[in-house]
C-alpha cells in the first residue's frame, strides 16, 4: 500500500468513527502517520473526556487497523 492510499484509508476509518463523536460534541482529526503509527487529536468534548482513552484504542485504533492493518498502534496528540 502506498502512503497516499494509507493516508486515504486511515481518513476512511475516521469518517466512519467521526459521526459517533459528533454527536456527542466532539470529532478527531489526523495529526500525522509515522512508521506505521497513527497520530490523532481529539476536539470538542472528546479532548476533555475522561474516557476518551477507552474511545481511542476500542473504537478509533480497531477502525483504523481494519481499514489498514499494517498500522501498529494509534495515539493522542495534545
Amino acid at each position: 500500500m502506498t502512503n497516499n492510499e494509507l493516508l486515504i484509508n486511515v481518513e476512511q476509518a475516521l469518517n466512519e468513527i467521526r459521526p459517533y463523536l459528533i454527536t456527542d460534541g466532539g470529532n478527531i482529526s489526523l495529526v500525522a502517520i509515522e512508521s506505521n503509527v497513527v497520530k490523532v487529536q481529539f476536539s470538542g468534548t472528546c479532548s476533555d473526556c475522561h474516557i476518551n482513552h477507552l474511545t481511542l484504542k476500542n473504537g478509533v485504533e480497531a477502525i483504523i487497523k481494519r481499514h489498514a492493518p499494517q498500522i501498529t498502534e494509534v495515539i493522542e496528540v495534545k
